[in-house]
């Protein structure tokens, strides 16, 4: 794995499966509740991240964007999770006909998927998470933790733990 810590809550990912592992690996700091918005660009490995935690949590079943169903219930790990791809929405009011608001905060972990453009409406408290290409080289990632609010950096800084301690 070349997975490789920077600086606290910055890593690069020389892969898709470093990408999946990263996710593999943080898996273990989530809890029920806890909100999580990827960000990035189209194909910069959101959804390779969500096959990892899908797997660090125990669940082995294919994982897929939910781009035209809008969410996916992945529910035989630990925890369930919550997978939503609001790409293809416009408007807040569109939330409301996702099943967002049934489940987050509350049950499992949700993971949104283009998130960003609506966190005013969301939540507080999330932690957002960020992929960008690296110019180094083609598969070359920088994903980049930043949390918002007091339970998202005891998150992130127990996802730092866990990949300073792994990888």
């Amino acid at each position: 794995m070349a997975l490789t810590r920077e600086a606290a809550c910055r890593y690069e990912s020389e892969s898709a499966e470093d990408t999946m592992r990263f996710g593999e690996l943080t898996a273990d700091a989530f809890d029920e509740g806890d909100v999580v918005v990827l960000t990035g660009g189209l194909g910069v490995g959101k959804t390779h991240l969500t096959k990892g935690i899908a797997r660090g949590l125990g669940d082995d079943r294919p994982v897929t964007s939910p781009t035209f169903a809008l969410m996916a219930v992945h529910d035989k790990g630990r925890i369930p999770l919550f997978h939503f791809d609001l790409y293809r929405l416009e408007h807040a009011f569109e939330l409301e006909d996702t099943g967002i608001y049934d489940v987050l905060g509350y049950e499992g972990v949700c993971v949104l998927e283009w998130g960003e453009q609506f966190q005013d409406e969301l939540t507080d408290e999330y932690l957002s998470i960020t992929i960008s290409r690296d110019g180094r080289g083609p598969e070359l990632r920088s994903i980049v933790l930043e949390p918002y609010g007091g339970r998202a950096e005891r998150l992130a800084e127990a996802i730092d733990s866990i990949i300073a301690a792994r990888a």
